[in-house]
């Protein structure tokens, strides 16, 4: 019995880690900081919410008085997909 709860443990560990490393960007990912900026640069103001999921930053902000919703590449730091958000 003492066993099958340290297997259990055991196994949900990994399960939970693999969970946390999915969401997590990438080693060669720019920095969020640099992404904010550029973004800014091109006129989006202010940050409702920024969120890491599926391997694309989910950026919630406004631009031009219209709320946006942008999916940014981790990696290149280029908008994937620029929608309004309701």
């Amino acid at each position: 019995m003492k066993k099958l709860i340290i297997a259990t443990l055991f196994f949900s560990m990994l399960f939970l880690q693999a969970s946390i490393a999915s969401e997590m960007p990438l080693n060669d990912a720019k920095p969020l900081s640099e992404i904010v900026r550029t973004l800014e640069e091109k006129g989006y103001s202010p940050f409702v919410e920024i969120e890491f999921e599926d391997g694309q930053w989910e950026v919630k902000v406004y631009k031009e008085g219209v709320k946006r919703e942008l999916k940014i590449d981790p990696v290149s730091g280029k908008i994937v997909s620029d929608r309004k958000d309701d």
